[in-house]
């Protein structure tokens, strides 16, 4: 009798730390990396497929977060994603011919956009537009089109 209730209290207390792992692990990979900055700039990107970019989602240039998403809407005249975005005013030297793509952290990680400088000499300020952009890469679409390439590639 001593000896189930001994492991009765084991599981109880393997499955509570196991809980406790499990709630520590998701504070810590949501919305840890805080962006905060005195005075911003806002710029809009329009983009065919955003994925599942959300607000708050990290803006940034090589590999730093110089920003936050802070507006994802749906423009009903073109049909494209607009996703507004601040930027810390400090890094207001980012050419206007820059490019905006959405990236995603690791394999199965979450969406954020990643500029990459263009050459211009005019930079992006309060209100710009970034025209050069790259849309999410869907992985459903990407497994779908290999599907349907080795399916018919059997074929003669």
């Amino acid at each position: 009798m001593q000896q189930t209730r001994s492991v009765e209290v084991g599981t109880g207390l393997f499955v509570l730390l196991g809980m406790g792992a499990l709630f520590f692990l998701t504070t810590q990979t949501t919305g840890g990396d805080d962006f905060s900055a005195d005075e911003t700039y806002t710029v809009e990107a329009r983009f065919e497929n955003i994925g599942s970019l959300r607000n708050r989602a990290p803006v940034a240039m090589s590999g730093v977060t110089i920003g936050r998403v802070t507006s994802v809407k749906f423009d009903r005249v073109t049909l494209e994603a607009v996703v507004g975005f601040v930027i810390d005013a400090q890094f207001n030297q980012i050419p206007d011919d820059s490019d905006a793509t959405i990236l995603t952290s690791g394999i199965l990680g979450s969406q954020y956009i990643g500029l990459q400088a263009g050459g211009s000499d005019t930079y992006l300020e309060d209100g710009s537009e970034m025209l050069f952009t790259q849309s999410a890469i869907v992985l459903e679409n990407l497994i779908g089109k290999f599907l349907v390439n080795a399916g018919s590639g059997g074929e003669d």
